[in-house]
């Protein structure tokens, strides 16, 4: 199974649309981690067929959606969020702890628009950038996590 994510698109659809594109034959679940809803509106119509998720970003003003989710891929339970909540910005330390208390084995998360991967205390974590306004001197990016009977296995890659 894999999760194709993406996050920090701030209006930016072709960024979304572009993601969606080259992924939409390869993901089973697309998640956009927060800072993005209206245009991923947009892309939900345009892709009605996938199963796309959202996490609400401190940008997306006066939104319903949650600050977190629990994702089930398979067996495998997910934590799904922007991040700004758990305080991502300065460490990991809050995330890894809200992985453990829902018993997730993987944590994705955005809001810093720099990238992240890592296995901290028996947890996955995955920030795949920006999708449009990376602040790490990198490229535009989305991320995926595949969950296989070899083990989960995250990877991050330029737009």
């Amino acid at each position: 199974m894999r999760i194709i994510a993406m996050s920090d698109s701030h209006g930016d659809g072709f960024a979304l649309k572009t993601v969606i594109e080259l992924t939409k034959n390869t993901g089973n679940i697309f998640v956009h981690l927060g800072d993005g809803e209206r245009e991923l509106e947009q892309a939900r119509s345009s892709y009605p067929t996938l199963d796309i998720r959202h996490v609400a970003g401190n940008c997306d003003y006066r939104s319903l959606s949650p600050d977190f989710d629990i994702v089930f891929a398979g067996d495998v339970k997910v934590l799904i969020t922007h991040g700004h909540r758990f305080g991502v910005k300065y460490g990991t330390a809050g995330i890894i702890a809200a992985a453990e208390k829902y018993g997730c084995k993987a944590a994705l998360f955005g809001h810093t628009h720099c990238r992240h991967q890592s296995y901290e205390n028996g947890i996955y974590l995955l920030n795949p950038g920006s999708c449009s306004c990376p602040r790490d001197g990198t490229r535009r990016s989305y991320g995926y996590l595949d969950i296989t009977p070899q083990g989960i296995f995250t990877n991050i890659v330029d737009l």
